[in-house]
């Protein structure tokens, strides 16, 4: 029988050498045995931590999985091998550290203890080492007892999950735990905990499948709620919410109150698109933890991207007050605000962000971006500078900030160089490099040959300085305050779509300003475009709401891309959406989903009355019973060509050549089982396409100004109805031409309220909820029928004569120094005054 004596002055016995600071940690230790299945590692969590994709803005959740386990790692005072003080103080402590083991022994907490009192002391003593972070010394207590006795499993266990806790960035030690656990497994197969401990190790190295096969062994031998959670975790991290869902649900089951598994819970809704069910377990988790950060930080996130400000505003305090060093909910918070328009308040939080997280990529980005953005580009350079010289390491995936400052600095430098430049001597899309506006549209790497960068800023030309509200004469103040109140009538109330009172002023400037615009063209005067005095054209009146939404977010690319590079326009520049990708859904257009599937079941009998006559009965009973777009994959396989998916285009028929049809958009399904699919829709703007779509505008825009000049001279009701249609049949055109890189939408439809109030009628009423005007332009079966849809909802009335006294937009604010200062300036006074259109 092997005992373990005392060690004289300057040496210890064999696996007894402890520093001294341990021994304050031993009765941590000891309660840490007690619990015998580890959860997922650090070294998992950390891995997801840095991840960017669809779980990495949540990936903070995972060190909130840690349960106590015997696997505790603890930092000691003294080397081994250290200095002969602490030598002395170790041996005058070895007793107590071996009264600990013999505790740990008696009680036989630790795992695979022997019917030997002597052995277990041992094995306890090499545990006692693990959880006090010893792990080398732990590894030589087990070897020398599996030298004697070299089947004894709890040594062979402990001694692989030494392994796996001195670091698994070492492919060694991971190799020599996995051996060891599997081992174990071999000798005794009937211990859920082995497995569990072995996924611990699989997991970190990306085996997530053979992880997710040992967790499923382990729930077969022994379920639990822990084992379910763990394995709900993996799924989780692997996409497959659905799955991952199912696990956190059947841990619940077993053990209801576990705010960890009701936070991830809500995730796997997160992340599937259905927000409010998120919502829900986001709160639950809070009544089970009022503490929880993590479930507040998810519960903000969440009522963002349903669109509710006040709500997430709140939920994100909420965690600040638990812990105002919260670096996440600052980051979310700030980019919340962001995209809510405040810059300043963002800004804070950016800054506050990187006082503690120096090398936070995301705050360092929002921080040289809402600088920008602010007209402060010497302090947005600096920032952006600081992303570009944070090189991913080989082999690591570069951040997405990483991969668009390039694209933000160059822009930078172009808009501080034309800060004083008046606009109209100038195009953005004609100065910019082609391949250089390709690749930003595309979000593609900077890696452009014979790129010739833009000037640096030059110091004569200063940063734009913060403009007071009541700086302005009165009648600027009115037309601030009338831009606001246009602007926020084109605010989608739809899932996804946060207010932004930045962009709302913006769009509702360009609204008057094209109003004046085209207002002036139909009393034929000319206008000063791109260095040029003429008539007014139909993308010129665009191109005013292109300017504001251009400056209203420098992030953006917003370009038309019939200016691209020939080489590119001739492959097709594809604006594409998913609407299901997977398991996750997009919010933003669940409104259309049914709208577009009739469109579908439409399409696929048209086309097996064509190909497919004798199985046409069988494929339309088939339909009767689809009432979603997953129900239409058995459907796929009645015919060969569409096994594997199919393609549906959609027509837009011609106004001015009666008959004719040109491409509308491209919905795709692909998929062979429901949580494996992929339905969307793109459009695919080729020269050719862009062309005949112009040649539609043209006409319709040379009809709409000759009835504009009429209307001018008589405004008869007949007159002003036809232009209201001619207005509302050009945008028709131009959502389906879908010719910008970004924010379509909202240009077209200030353009929409700009040329209806030239023509003396304003829109009163606002979008419906769930109704997104791109979508009902892009999902009528023509002109007319939009028309019709968006009249419906408009509740036109005639314009109040005030608009008249307004001063011009143009004049007002001539370069982008102004046009800065008006979006910087503060608009709460607005909300005290009466505002002239209500």
């Amino acid at each position: 029988v092997r005992a373990v004596k005392m060690a004289p002055a300057g040496g210890l016995a064999r696996g007894s050498w402890v520093p001294l600071a341990v021994l304050a940690l031993l009765a941590r230790a000891a309660l840490a045995l007690t619990e015998r299945y580890p959860a997922l590692s650090l070294l998992q969590q950390e891995r997801h931590r840095q991840r960017h994709g669809p779980a990495g803005e949540w990936a903070e959740q995972y060190s909130a999985e840690c349960d106590s386990s015997f696997l505790h790692f603890h930092e000691s005072d003294c080397d081994i091998g250290g200095s002969s003080s602490c030598e002395s103080m170790l041996s005058l402590n070895t007793e107590k550290i071996l009264s600990q083991a013999k505790l740990l022994a008696e009680q036989k907490r630790f795992p695979f203890a022997t019917d030997n009192d002597n052995t277990n002391e041992e094995l306890a003593i090499a545990y006692v080492l693990i959880g006090n972070g010893l792990y080398d010394e732990a590894i030589r207590h087990f070897s020398t007892m599996l030298q004697e006795e070299p089947e004894l499993v709890s040594a062979i266990y402990g001694r692989g999950i030494a392994y796996g806790k001195k670091g698994l960035h070492d492919m060694k030690n991971a190799e020599l735990a996995l051996f060891e656990l599997s081992r174990v497994i071999s000798l005794e197969p009937d211990h859920p905990e082995v497995f569990e401990q072995r996924a611990e190790i699989l997991s970190p190295l990306g085996r997530i499948s053979e992880a997710l096969s040992d967790l499923t062994k382990a729930i077969q031998l022994q379920p639990s709620a822990r084992l379910y959670r763990h394995r709900g975790t993996l799924y989780f991290i692997s996409e497959d919410y659905a799955t991952a869902h199912e696990d956190f649900q059947r841990s619940l089951e077993l053990n209801k109150n576990q705010p960890i598994a009701m936070l991830y819970k809500g995730l796997t809704f997160f992340h599937r698109g259905l927000l409010k069910e998120a919502i829900e377990s986001f709160k639950e988790a809070l009544k089970q933890k009022a503490d929880f950060i993590d479930a507040y930080k998810s519960l903000g996130q969440a009522y963002r991207e349903l669109g509710n400000f006040d709500a997430a505003t709140e939920s994100f305090q909420k965690a600040l007050l638990l812990n105002q060093n919260h670096v996440q909910t600052l980051q979310l918070k700030g980019m919340m605000l962001y995209h809510h328009g405040s810059l300043d308040e963002a800004l804070r939080n950016f800054k506050r962000c990187l006082q503690l997280e120096p090398y936070n990529e995301v705050c360092q980005y929002m921080k040289g971006l809402s600088h920008v953005a602010m007209g402060q580009f010497y302090e947005g350079i600096k920032a952006q500078t600081k992303v570009m010289l944070n090189d991913p390491l080989p082999g690591q995936k570069a951040s997405p900030e990483y991969l668009k400052v390039k694209y933000l600095r160059e822009y930078s430098r172009y808009l501080h160089a034309h800060l004083d430049t008046p606009l109209t001597e100038y195009n953005t899309d004609i100065d910019l490099p082609g391949n250089f506006k390709d690749h930003w549209a595309k979000n593609l790497p900077f890696l452009i040959e014979n790129y010739e960068e833009q000037p640096g800023l030059q110091p004569h030309i200063k940063d734009v300085l913060f403009q007071n509200f009541e700086s302005y004469k009165p009648d600027v103040q009115e037309l601030i305050c009338v831009a606001d109140h246009l602007g926020s009538m084109m605010q989608y109330e739809t899932p996804g779509f946060l207010p932004n009172k930045r962009i709302h002023r913006a769009m509702g400037l360009a609204t008057l300003e094209v109003m004046q615009a085209v207002q002036r063209t139909w009393a034929n005067s000319k206008v000063r475009m791109n260095g040029k005095t003429r008539l007014m054209q139909w993308r010129d009146m665009f191109d005013i709401a292109v300017k504001w939404r251009r400056i209203a977010d420098p992030d953006q690319p917003v370009l038309w891309l019939d200016q691209m590079p020939a080489r590119s326009l001739s492959r097709g520049f594809n604006n594409h959406i998913n609407l299901i990708r997977g398991q996750v859904i997009n919010m933003r257009y669940l409104e259309y989903f049914e709208k577009i599937l009739h469109f579908i079941k439409d399409r696929i009998l048209v086309y097996h009355g064509a190909n497919n006559p004798k199985g046409l009965l069988e494929v339309r009973e088939a339909l009767e019973k689809v009432h979603k777009v997953e129900d239409l994959l058995p459907i796929m396989k009645f015919n060969s060509k569409t096994r594997d998916g199919f393609t549906v285009n959609t027509k837009v028929p011609s106004l001015k050549d009666q008959g004719k049809e040109y491409d509308g958009f491209t919905i795709t399904i692909t998929g062979d089982k429901v949580g494996n699919i992929l339905f969307s829709v793109e459009t695919q703007t080729t020269e050719e396409r862009t062309q005949l779509y112009h040649a539609e505008i043209d006409a319709l825009y040379k009809d709409l100004t000759a009835k504009g000049k009429i209307l001018i001279l008589s405004a008869e009701l007949g007159e002003v109805d036809a232009v209201c249609n001619l207005i509302l049949s050009l945008v028709y055109y131009f959502y389906n031409l879908m010719p910008l890189s970004r924010g379509s939408s909202v240009i077209a439809y200030s353009v929409i309220m700009g040329a209806l109030m030239a023509s003396g009628k304003e829109v009163s009423g606002k979008i419906p909820k769930g109704k997104l005007v791109d979508f009902e332009a892009m999902t009528a079966p023509g002109s007319e029928a939009f028309s019709k849809i968006a009249r419906s909802w408009m509740n036109l009335k005639s314009i109040s004569p005030s608009y008249k006294s307004l001063p011009s937009v143009s004049e007002t604010f001539p370069t982008l120094r102004t046009m800065i200062e008006v979006l910087n300036t503060d608009s709460s006074h607005c909300l005290k005054k009466t505002i002239v259109v209500v």
